[in-house]
């Protein structure tokens, strides 16, 4: 691999006027395989916009509202109502998703020069986020690439210092794309290796019973229930998709193999270990199955995927046709006690599950009629008793869409062995959960408005939607899979207006659900954003700035907690996290390929409250300062 990006670039070179070679943002673009599989390769521009950079959601690869446990790296799961299209056997454990490459979205680079970028966020509290990509063009229409990455926190509650680790983070990533000279065969190619290790706290354990919430923003001095438990989550996976045209864009065949592992652990050597105040590990948790000394649980879960299908597009039509066939094994290993019940021995595997080949089969269709007019169908279909499908229309600004699914439980949720936790809801178990189905109506509005009152490039989208969920997985209060046998129904409304007034700009929205701090859901009212920001030259136009403010809110509502052992939220009812704003105030700037932003983050801190929860007994950060810097290389 340094052999091949070490090599001398073949291709041709940009001029401008005075004949100097000029490489820039204009002449690399960005190709998703979400393009090669809609027949087209043109890519999209490089992103230089300053606005999402300071911005914390857009630092990792989920870039949607989440509960986490307060920290960077931490455990974390959807705020907001999200509908599953996973169909079939998977693992189930989703709490460090965020923070791990999707294989299908990784983006490949079609340069005429060597490019390259780093990106680094470093905070007073220890946050840090790093990356750094490099690719390069061997030929005309064959570029290799390899990237690093690291994100790192350190513990916001019972600390031993400023340099106590909470989150250690790493992913090495390799990524290739080839055509042919004439275009009618395309490959794209990645292996991903991610490594997470979370130290594991347990959340805050107040000193006296008779403290409330608010009285527990002592950040370091708090003191935790867990302080010898850790996770660890390894993925590995290979990811490949082709295509070859055969009669011109009309009809391409492609096939994709997505091969992956997920490796999970949760220990925690020190259950009888007494701390001063004389509480143990072991007291945290709500039973102790084998091993009274120790708790070591793993979890190993292997899939292999083989999509062989057709695709196509004309001016007014497009299409897409496959079938899937899945193999996807799991062992799940955890600690017995040993003959004096007070040491380690030897692990015990339960028995393996093992599915066999799993057939999917699914497409999309879709029907435009230059831009008034647009009819989309999309779905897929699990043998014999899972499917997922969406039909959309769209007419001018107006748009609806209905999507119908069933789905399996999760192999977590159908069966788990461990220390702390067993439960057995598998098919041949006599106790299994039956499939969750759910419908979604929505309806979307997108205008662009006109000038008013000195505004202008204003943008409005709204959007309601209507869900009913019937038969829904979740986890009960004590921590395990239960199943509600009650529809569960959602009324969910969006909106966002964007617009500009002079050099300051506004971006406004909003998310409004309806019946969904319920059992089995856990999502607060209200959960809105809200920038305001001004534009300008400065230095005689040698540098590009923004300088704004960010506010973020949302209502109150009964969070799920967390259970580390499991990698599992659960449904809690006794600890309520208060509606609370952040606001965030931030400088930008861009310096030719250099972005730099300077922030200051929970600037309000001390003036509604001394601080917020993400999580029950999980405080968020404190007020802190961050950087942020960011440098492209096309040479």
């Amino acid at each position: 691999m340094l052999a091949l990006l070490a090599a001398p670039r073949v291709g041709a070179q940009v001029l401008d006027d005075s004949t100097k070679v000029v490489y820039g943002p204009k002449t690399t673009r960005v190709i998703y395989e979400a393009e090669v599989l809609r027949d087209s390769t043109n890519g999209t521009p490089l992103d230089t916009a300053l606005t999402r950079w300071p911005q914390a959601r857009f630092w990792f690869h989920d870039t949607t509202f989440q509960q986490d446990l307060g920290a960077v790296g931490s455990a974390s799961r959807p705020l907001l109502y999200q509908p599953n299209l996973e169909l079939g056997p998977r693992l189930g454990r989703n709490a460090f998703d965020k923070y791990a490459r999707n294989a299908a979205s990784v983006p490949y680079y079609d340069s005429r020069s060597p490019y390259s970028f780093f990106r680094v966020v470093q905070t007073g509290a220890g946050e840090q986020v790093f990356e750094i990509s490099y690719s390069r063009s061997l030929k005309e229409n064959f570029s290799v690439g390899v990237a690093y990455e690291r994100i790192a926190s350190n513990k916001i509650i019972a600390s031993a210092g400023p340099r106590d680790a909470l989150v250690e983070h790493s992913n090495v990533l390799f990524f290739s794309r080839y055509q042919s000279d004439n275009e009618r065969y395309h490959l794209l190619f990645n292996y991903s290796n991610v490594r997470h290790r979370a130290a594991e706290q347990g959340g805050i354990r107040p000193k006296f019973d008779t403290l409330r919430p608010r009285e527990l923003f002592n950040y370091a001095q708090e003191q935790a229930y867990l302080t010898q438990a850790a996770n660890e989550e390894d993925r590995d996976e290979l990811y490949l998709t082709q295509t070859y045209r055969l009669l011109g864009r009309g009809l391409t065949v492609y096939h994709t193999f997505d091969a992956k592992r997920q490796y999970n652990t949760f220990t925690d050597l020190s259950l009888l270990t007494a701390r001063e105040d004389g509480v143990t590990d072991g007291a945290f948790f709500p039973r102790v199955l084998r091993n009274t000394a120790a708790t070591l649980d793993r979890a190993d879960f292997r899939q292999v995927e083989n999509t062989l299908g057709v695709l196509g597009r004309t001016a007014a039509v497009e299409y897409r046709l496959y079938g899937r066939a899945r193999r996807a094994d799991l062992v799940t290993q955890t600690l017995q006690p040993s003959p004096d019940n007070a040491g380690l021995n030897l692990m015990r595997a339960v028995d393996p599950r093992r599915s066999p080949f799993v057939g999917f089969v699914g497409g999309t269709a879709a029907f435009n009629y230059r831009t008034i007019y647009a009819v989309e169908a999309a779905g897929e279909y699990k043998f014999f008793d899972e499917y997922w499908l969406r039909a959309a229309v769209r007419t001018g600004p107006l748009s609806a869409e209905f999507l119908s699914s069933v789905y399996s439980p999760t192999l977590t949720q159908q069966e788990f062995v461990g220390n702390h936790y067993e439960w057995y809801h598998s098919t041949d178990s006599g106790n299994a959960f039956k499939n969750t189905s759910a419908n979604q109506l929505t309806g979307r509005l997108r205008l662009k408005l006109p000038n008013l009152l000195g505004l202008t490039d204003q943008r409005f989208e709204a959007s309601v939607s209507g869900v009913a969920i019937n038969d829904l997985v979740y986890y009960g209060i004590a921590g395990e899979p239960a199943q509600i046998n009650d529809a569960r129904n959602l009324l969910i409304g969006y909106a966002r207006h964007r617009a500009r007034l002079g050099r300051v700009s506004f971006d406004n929205q909003a998310t409004y659900t309806r019946g969904g701090d319920v059992e089995g859901l856990r999502i607060p009212t209200l959960v809105t954003t809200s920038r305001v920001y001004y534009e300008s030259y400065i230095f005689r136009k040698a540098l590009f700035s923004q300088v704004g403010a960010e506010l973020y809110y949302q209502s109150k509502f009964q969070a799920f907690d967390y259970s580390p052992s499991t990698q599992q939220f659960y449904q809690q009812n006794s600890f309520t996290i208060r509606n609370y704003p952040i606001a965030d105030v931030f400088f930008v700037a861009d310096i030719k390929a250099v972005s730099v932003f300077l922030k200051v983050a929970y600037v309000n801190q001390g003036i509604y409250r001394d601080g917020y929860f993400a999580s029950p007994y999980y405080s968020g950060y404190p007020r802190r300062f961050q950087l942020g810097v960011k440098w492209n290389f096309f040479n």
